[in-house]
């Protein structure tokens, strides 16, 4: 019998490799005989896989590990000005490497996931909150593993997903050959029980230490098939919780209790960094592997200790509420340098398939809102300075979606964000908690809200209109210039609109307004 996993794998292949054929078509081939369905996945695979075989070493496709960590800021790192943290791997990291110091992600978790892992907005795979099913990334959406997979990729994951569970939702069904995790997300941080391909086993130590060990056996077993890793971390996320002598070392800095087990948290990532940096050494993989540092979202729980200067944290539509660190290291052929033109997360895939040699189905490419960054990674020309790039915090009650066009949204166009940050004001929003609920309490002068005790007018503020504001020369978003470049505002509006209507219904049949909206009390960050 064809497992359910198989299926998965053969309805993506049919995807990518046979586009000229029409869903008629498809639907007879995969509710044929198991015996042909098995005999056709085995042909697509080969075919997948064509041509690699004759591949010479000198011409050998670079390993690529991609790590995302949880919750942590662009500032959370010494070498971007912190006064607490200590992170030498990651300040090493940021030396060797090519660093895009304006990029931009989603302003929460899954959205961010599901843009990096398609070239796509969220939105338009009906990812629009962090619960379910507004979690759920699309089952048609074609993945960066899968497209990887085509070119001779071992694909693994390891840590936290966040983009649905259940058939044709988790990892093993999106692309990944092999996958780790443990059993209880983000509520056990010590001797994790932890799950690789279905068979659990219990760990010692911390989980995030766990997930590292995990990404060296995973190297190690793909042996000299080159691979691609994508490991997420569930550090610094809530619920909080680090190794002792990090906590103790950070509490004596004069830090309350969580935000001394925030930082700690950050620490055990750089520990853990380079960990891996040295058995890339080891294993003489450190010239020719790919290796990219990135964070999913703005700050969290360090906000009121250190935001690099930058208004907003996760889930606010402001500049601190996106921008990440993004930092590139290839040591056999990028020299370090920092970018500064306008990038995103939707840019990963596109860079990674042409990196790799991967032939994108037309049909896949012309969804695709992102930009190959390898021109910029080799100190090349960059033809997409004039790109826009469009938010949205989403996260609305379900039911609620066509109320927050306008609601905490933004779009970016060189170094301006233009921003619209405000509550709605539909009555059934109005019933349940949500970023909504939040702004409409700072209206009333409210000094603490999420993240932060005091500094609720500041982080959360409340736009007059549209604002305009040129991000690089003032971060804090103090300034507002849309007096002085009013063609340039109503240029932005006018492409926002368009944005927001043209992927409403695409949005609307992914799902992305479905499900119950009571789950926004219970909210997952």
């Amino acid at each position: 019998m064809l497992g359910q996993e198989d299926i998965w794998h053969l309805k993506l292949s049919l995807k990518l490799s046979s586009e000229q054929m029409n869903k008629k078509e498809i639907f007879l081939m995969m509710n044929t005989s198991n015996f042909f369905k098995t005999a056709l996945l085995m042909l697509l695979f080969s075919l997948s896989v064509f041509g690699q075989e004759g591949i010479k070493d000198s011409d050998k496709k670079p390993n690529i590990i991609f790590i995302l960590t949880d919750d942590q800021g662009y500032g959370d790192i010494a070498v971007h000005g912190h006064p607490y943290l200590d992170t030498p791997s990651m300040d090493k990291m940021h030396a060797e490497s090519v660093r895009f110091d304006r990029f931009y992600v989603s302003p929460s978790c899954s959205p961010t996931r599901a843009a990096l892992l398609t070239g796509m907005h969220e939105f338009k795979n009906g990812v629009t909150h962090t619960i379910q099913p507004r979690e759920h990334l699309h089952k048609d959406a074609v993945t960066l593993p899968y497209l990887l997979k085509t070119a001779g990729y071992k694909t693994g994951f390891i840590g936290k997903w966040h983009l649905g569970g259940g058939t044709g939702y988790v990892p093993q069904h999106r692309g990944f050959d092999w996958y780790a995790k443990n059993a209880k997300g983000p509520h056990n941080h010590f001797d994790v029980e932890m799950i690789r391909n279905g068979k659990r086993f219990q760990s010692k130590g911390f989980r995030e230490d766990a997930f590292f060990d995990e990404a060296m056996t995973f190297i190690t077993e793909s042996k000299d098939q080159p691979f691609f890793l994508y490991l997420c971390t569930y550090s610094p996320h809530t619920p909080l919780g680090a190794p002792a002598d990090l906590l103790e070392k950070y509490k004596a800095k004069g830090l309350n209790e969580s935000h001394a087990a925030y930082l700690a948290m950050i620490e055990n990532i750089d520990d853990n960094l380079g960990r891996l940096d040295t058995f890339l050494k080891e294993q003489k993989m450190y010239e020719d592997t790919i290796v990219i540092f990135m964070n999913d979202n703005g700050v969290t729980v360090g906000l009121d200790v250190y935001n690099a200067g930058m208004r907003g944290p996760k889930c606010t539509i402001w500049e601190g509420g996106t921008r990440a660190f993004s930092f590139w290291r290839w040591p056999a052929k990028w020299k370090p340098q920092t970018v500064n033109n306008l990038t995103a997360h939707l840019d990963v895939l596109p860079t990674l398939c042409e990196i790799a040699d991967v032939a994108i189905p037309e049909e896949t490419k012309k969804e695709l809102e992102g930009f190959s960054l390898l021109p910029l990674l080799q100190k090349g020309e960059w033809a997409h300075d004039n790109r826009l790039l469009y938010q949205n915090v989403g996260r609305w009650p379900s039911g609620t979606a066509e109320a927050h066009k306008f609601a905490m949204c933004g779009v970016r166009k060189g170094n301006f964000l233009l921003v619209h940050s405000e509550g709605c004001e539909d009555k059934t929003c109005k019933k349940y908690p949500s970023q909504c609920t939040t702004l409409r309490n700072v209206k009333k002068g409210f000094q603490h809200a999420t993240y932060t005790t005091k500094n609720a007018q500041f982080h959360w503020g409340v736009s007059k209109d549209w604002q305009l504001f040129d991000v690089k020369n003032d971060p804090a978003n103090k300034n507002d210039l849309s007096s002085q470049y009013p063609e340039l505002v109503a240029e932005m509006k006018k492409a926002y609109s368009k944005w927001w209507n043209d992927q409403f219904p695409i949005m609307i049949a992914h799902d992305g307004d479905a499900g119950n909206p009571e789950a926004n009390r219970r909210t997952k960050k």
